[in-house]
């Protein structure tokens, strides 16, 4: 059954739309630390084997013959994402890069403050892949394609030109 002509009832409504994730810049940027700190706390963690021989030993006070692990679990990097920072709070990136959006033209004192912690939050996560990356400790390749980095060469003839290939001896070119 629709809803007879002319009737009021939104006007009843408590609210309208979604609530706002977040009531102050700084509590987005104080979540988004939060976050960072997580992924520094909770690294990942690559099972290697030992390469030295390890022999088995006899406990001094039990006489029990111990071996030894072979295997060592070593901590990797967990890069900060910015999908992982939407999980933990609770939206997904369109919603961010909407809110992202919708403070671009604004000239209220709160969304030039909301947009400097995004603005900050963006940074951080591409300096931190950047930093990884460029020691050594996350893989640059991956890390590079995700910072829409390239290290392009075009080659191209003379003047900007096509390049022209000449024959030089009896073979034919295609």
């Amino acid at each position: 059954m629709a809803a007879p002509k002319g009737n009021q009832f939104w006007k009843l409504r408590s609210k309208h739309g979604r609530d706002k994730l977040f009531n102050s810049p700084g509590l987005l940027w104080r979540v988004a630390c939060e976050y960072f700190q997580w992924c520094d706390d909770n690294p990942f963690y690559e099972v290697e084997q030992v390469k030295s021989t390890v022999k088995p030993y006899k406990d001094k006070d039990t006489g029990e013959v111990i071996f030894p692990n072979q295997f060592v679990e070593l901590p990797k990097m967990r890069p900060y994402t910015l999908q992982g920072l939407c999980l933990y709070i609770g939206c997904n990136v369109k919603y961010f890069n909407d809110f992202d959006k919708q403070l671009e033209n604004k000239e209220d004192e709160a969304s030039k403050d909301f947009s400097e912690i995004v603005t900050r939050i963006r940074e951080t996560i591409y300096n931190q892949k950047f930093s990884g990356a460029a020691s050594g400790f996350l893989n640059p390749n991956i890390i590079a394609r995700d910072l829409g980095l390239s290290d392009r060469q075009e080659l191209t003839g003379k003047d900007g030109g096509e390049i022209v290939l000449k024959q030089i001896t009896g073979m034919v070119v295609k």
